[in-house]
């Protein structure tokens, strides 16, 4: 559970809602159907204009990994990196086939794997990259819907705001009623800016970054597995591996 987007989702509903709470208005006010219909229905229906449908009935799923992702642990997949160089140096490449069903990151599976079935390490790099390649589309892809989402979100509250504005302008027979019209109308912006940056937004900047820790967590399965198979030592290969950490957790046990 990733602790930080949970606080952040319920902490910026909470100062919204406090806020409201601690207005004038009452809360009905806030509360709009035709609004909330027009921002989610406008928004969700201009993103399946740009993507297919698979993705637009994938994205609840992408969205939740802003809660339910974990960062990969680097410090625990150098150092299996490094005991399996040190089997690989003790007793041979060959040794390592009955390490593998111990190994659980897909890319060194895979990789040894090939290494152990004699497999060039060009071989090996060309396959582990490829596969690579392929995951950083579907992230993106994941990505791109929530970046659409937030940007359209807030078009069609202003689309529904003007379409407010010209419903109350379109009857000013009872001065009395426009006031209320116009906060009627006003609710759809409110709206987009709401579900923009509270939700679509900050999703896809979390997608993002959640994408950027797997690629490095990859870069270090890839490095490792052709540095074993080309036969450097397990210190060599340490070092190399934990130059993608942070300063401060390089000299860690």
């Amino acid at each position: 559970m990733d602790i930080a987007s949970l606080i952040g989702v319920i902490l910026a509903l909470g100062l919204i809602l406090g806020s409201i709470a601690l207005g004038s208005a009452p809360f009905s006010a806030f509360i709009d159907l035709p609004s909330f219909l027009v921002v989610i229905g406008g928004a969700v229906a201009a993103a399946l204009i740009c993507f297919p449908m698979k993705n637009m009935v994938g994205s609840p799923m992408v969205a939740m990994k802003v809660f339910l992702n974990k960062a990969p642990d680097l410090q625990s997949l150098i150092k299996q990196i490094v005991e399996l160089a040190e089997t690989a140096r003790r007793d041979g490449l060959l040794a390592l086939e009955s390490k593998i069903a111990e190994v659980e990151h897909p890319l060194v599976k895979s990789g040894l794997q090939m290494a152990v079935d004699g497999s060039t390490p060009e071989g090996v790099e060309e396959v582990l990259r490829t596969e690579v390649s392929a995951i950083a589309i579907r992230h993106k892809d994941g990505k791109a819907v929530m970046d659409q989402l937030g940007r359209f979100a807030p078009a069609y509250g202003m689309i529904g705001t003007l379409m407010g504005l010209i419903m109350m302008l379109s009857n000013m027979s009872d001065p009395s009623s426009i006031g209320a019209g116009m906060a009627v109308a006003l609710i759809t912006t409110l709206y987009g800016a709401i579900v923009a940056n509270v939700f679509f937004s900050p999703f896809a900047e979390k997608l993002g970054l959640i994408s950027r820790q797997e690629m490095v967590s990859m870069e270090i399965a890839i490095r490792g597995v052709l540095a074993i198979q080309s036969g450097e030592s397990p210190r060599a290969i340490e070092q190399k591996l934990r130059t993608y950490l942070p300063p401060k957790q390089r000299s860690a046990e």
